[in-house]
């Protein structure tokens, strides 16, 4: 008996190729997520003398409200991995009616609005960010020319907020799903304002190192005053820049 045809995916045992993250279809979340990195902007830029008089302090009392903006930022914008990668499906159903009381019908099912639809997965993105994400770019960041004797809490201050901006919201709409990562790792996801805020998190961070071995003698160049700034006006630009202009375009093409 002959079987049944089988498409090359499935042939090849692969998941199918990832679709750009769309905002959910609802009027705050298309009007939050533009509002979003304008808080954040606003919020570091008030702590930021204080930063530079004294970082590790300032990082660690402003890393709760962070996380609590990027949470609020994911559970009410973004669509949870349970639900679906794809937030067109979303909309189609949506603009046909299929409205879930205290819900959103998703690709994969309903997207449960409330406690266990959105709040519990971005917590738990949290926790995953704050147990893996954290520790990696930390050890990253001291082999990348952070102090590896001294500033212990600095460098891992500075990563927390790295992971806080650029993994979180990854994880929250991609999961844990290795494939997924080791295309995003490759610079192979297609672009979309969360995966454009983890690029503009790493290349801002990168970018903000280069002021600090330079012989100026000012006071803002202390470790890690320049990578976390670079950090976060990365992600602010690669969120914006991501969700429009290069929405759906790859970085390195295949």
């Amino acid at each position: 008996m002959a079987s049944a045809p089988s498409t090359p995916a499935a042939a090849a045992g692969s998941n199918p190729p990832a679709s750009p993250i769309e905002p959910l279809p609802t009027d705050l979340a298309r009007s939050y997520t533009h509002v979003h990195p304008l808080l954040l902007l606003s919020l570091f830029a008030w702590r930021f003398d204080a930063l530079v008089a004294d970082p590790a302090p300032v990082l660690l009392s402003s890393l709760l409200p962070v996380a609590a903006l990027q949470v609020a930022y994911v559970a009410l914008c973004l669509p949870p991995t349970s639900g679906s990668s794809s937030a067109a499906a979303i909309r189609r159903k949506v603009g046909a009616g299929e409205k879930k009381k205290g819900g959103v019908a998703g690709a994969g099912g309903k997207v449960e609005r409330g406690w266990n639809g959105t709040v519990v997965p971005a917590f738990l993105s949290l926790l995953l960010t704050a147990l893996a994400a954290t520790p990696l770019l930390a050890a990253l960041l001291v082999l990348f020319g952070a102090p590896a004797t001294t500033h212990h809490a600095h460098t891992l201050l500075a990563a927390a907020h790295m992971a806080v901006l650029g993994a979180l919201p990854l994880v929250y709409v991609h999961g844990v799903r290795g494939e997924t990562w080791r295309q995003a790792v490759a610079l192979l996801l297609p672009v979309d304002e969360v995966y454009g805020g983890l690029i503009g998190t790493v290349v801002g961070a990168w970018l903000g190192a280069v002021p600090v071995p330079l012989d100026w003698d000012r006071e803002w160049q202390q470790w890690p005053v320049t990578i976390v700034t670079g950090a976060y006006v990365g992600y602010a630009l690669g969120k914006v820049v991501g969700g429009t202009v290069l929405r759906g375009k790859k970085v390195l093409f295949e």
